[in-house]
């Protein structure tokens, strides 16, 4: 869902001046104190936004029936390793310009539909030149400007949740970025009070396999793989 998220890379022309930051203050003192903390990996159990005040006890099923769409407190992105003369840096770029839709059942326990879209162009890291050379090299945002994830097998769950209680599912879909859309499966978290649901997971993706090529000078590299990563809000309808 950043990284249209391997959607994800971010380096180039950025790679090349961070590189030499890197190199004249040392990769571990550049990761530890000038590059900006990774952003934690999606899960709903840190969301400041739980569902804490709905109702106690089991789910209804039926008042989950239906369609659902992503609201505000939504983000996607990507999470990638820089290599710095031997040094892992993990950088991760983060927007809230997500869309998207879900369809829940009649038996109120199956998730039959899943949209999403993220627009690649508006993902940011800690800096505009590696932003840059995501956007407009890596991605090609102007000639493909979204990543999307769409749902392919029903996702179902095994019994009714409680209320505000993380469940875990696997939901298989096709991720398409930079134009090329592969099959993915994802771990995700799901978590709802019957009135606003939350979604997070990560995509582990090879940066190949859409088209992409990690960016390597040598000094500072890309590692090939990658994570997609989303923590997603929804509310009726």
């Amino acid at each position: 869902m950043q990284k249209n998220h391997k959607i994800l890379i971010g380096v180039g022309a950025g790679l090349l001046a961070l590189g030499a930051v890197g190199a004249l203050v040392g990769p571990s003192l550049y990761r530890d104190f000038i590059a900006a903390p990774a952003a934690d990996v999606p899960s709903v159990d840190r969301s400041t936004d739980a569902p804490a005040d709905g109702p106690s006890g089991a789910l209804d099923p039926a008042a989950l029936v239906g369609d659902w769409s992503v609201t505000s407190g939504s983000e996607a992105g990507y999470r990638v390793d820089e290599v710095l003369n031997g040094t892992d840096v993990t950088v991760t770029g983060r927007t809230q310009d997500v869309t998207g839709s879900f369809t829940v059942g009649e038996d109120g326990l199956t998730l039959t539909t899943a949209q999403l879209s993220v627009d690649v162009a508006s993902i940011e890291t800690d800096s505009a030149q590696r932003d840059a050379y995501f956007r407009d090299q890596a991605m090609r945002a102007s000639e493909f400007p979204e990543a999307t994830f769409t749902l392919t097998e029903p996702v179902q769950l095994a019994e009714t949740p409680e209320s505000g209680e993380t469940v875990q599912a696997s939901a298989t879909g096709e991720l398409t970025i930079a134009g090329k859309t592969q099959t993915v499966t994802v771990e995700v978290e799901l978590r709802s009070d019957g009135t606003t649901a939350e979604l997070a997971g990560s995509i582990p993706i090879t940066f190949a396999d859409f088209g992409v090529t990690a960016p390597n000078l040598g000094f500072v590299s890309v590692e090939p793989e990658g994570f997609v990563e989303f923590q997603l809000v929804a509310g009726r309808g």
